[in-house]
């Protein structure tokens, strides 16, 4: 089957590998349809993807096909469209028997800890597959990463009260924005960059946006939030020093949930910290229940990501798109890749 492989930094090469297709009693082979394309998949390319060894098989945002089911598998059949959750976890530990199945202790997460999804075929547990009978491929395989977004939103407890400020404007800051507002909280985002804060004004429904600087940001915020600050500050950047701001933008007793992931260590000034009586939090994948949230909103036309999808390419393709990809100016937000 064809298989896209990472074989090390900078290096894709195509091959035909082979797939053992009898099946445990709980498992499902699926045909991938469509992959979607993240920042994850380019720090990996780029050589700065934590968590990660080469070669790998890419692809964890995915839209695939059922071609076969175990024997007792009752919750898809074959024929079935579905999205990956691609949190899958080994063991029974501690975190997955509480029900956080996003943070296992030894989660392994597709096209990064194990072979993903850029390959024709393979097989997994039928319980991470989340089915739908209206949505298209390319909508099931953008479910993923508006997990992220829908998770942090729901581990923040968002109420219709609160205040919102989400930094960053990439893929993941917008799927945030989308589950904030649909709490009914006002929301504003953040970026350094003017062109991304136009295109989520002009895609999504948001109260206003700000663009960082180093002189007047608060006061920007102030004017955003009729001279509050926001009571919750989602940073999606995974930038250390945007990280650190979130300190300042946040009003007292406001919560702080990082979305994005720094590779190194991250410090704050503990007094500060307390005088205002902060609660930090991690955000990590997404659960069950967020797949399922999504699709039922994505079905019934409360989310429409048509205008995210801004570059396209088939499988055969993808390798000579890549690097233009990773440029600023291609003006990427979501790249999906067919089959």
């Amino acid at each position: 089957m064809k298989t896209l492989v990472l074989e090390e930094p900078g290096k894709f090469n195509y091959t035909d590998t082979t797939i053992d297709e009898s099946l445990s009693v709980d498992e499902a082979l699926v045909k991938v349809q469509r992959i979607g394309i993240c920042g994850t998949d380019f720090h990996a390319y780029r050589g700065n993807q934590p968590f990660f060894t080469y070669p790998r098989i890419l692809g964890h945002e995915l839209g695939v096909e059922v071609l076969k089911v175990g024997a007792q598998v009752l919750d898809v059949a074959v024929g079935d469209k579905c999205s990956v959750e691609p949190y899958l976890n080994k063991t029974q530990d501690q975190a997955v028997r509480r029900g956080f199945t996003n943070c296992g202790e030894n989660i392994s997460v597709l096209g990064v800890h194990e072979d993903g999804g850029m390959r024709e075929h393979f097989k997994l547990p039928a319980k991470y597959l989340h089915r739908s009978a209206k949505l298209s491929y390319e909508q099931l395989a953008v479910v993923e990463p508006l997990g992220i977004g829908c998770h942090a939103v729901n581990r923040a407890n968002i109420q219709s009260d609160d205040l919102v400020l989400v930094v960053g404007a990439g893929p993941i800051g917008l799927a945030t924005v989308i589950f904030a507002t649909a709490r009914g909280a006002k929301t504003v985002v953040m970026d350094i960059n003017q062109e991304r804060l136009n295109f989520a004004q002009e895609t999504i429904s948001i109260h206003g946006t700000v663009l960082a600087s180093r002189d007047d940001t608060i006061d920007k915020l102030r004017e955003q939030f009729d001279g509050d600050l926001p009571t919750v500050v989602l940073d999606a950047t995974g930038n250390k020093h945007s990280m650190a701001k979130a300190l300042d933008y946040a009003a007292p007793a406001g919560r702080i949930v990082f979305i994005g992931l720094f590779q190194g260590d991250f410090t704050f000034h503990d007094p500060y910290f307390h005088k205002k009586e902060l609660t930090l939090m991690a955000s990590r994948n997404a659960l069950p229940v967020d797949f399922k949230q999504i699709i039922r909103m994505m079905e019934e036309g409360s989310i429409n990501i048509d205008r995210w999808i801004t570059h396209r390419s088939s499988f055969e393709e993808m390798v000579d798109k890549f690097d233009g990809w990773l440029k600023p100016e291609a003006g990427v937000i979501k790249a999906v890749v067919s089959l």
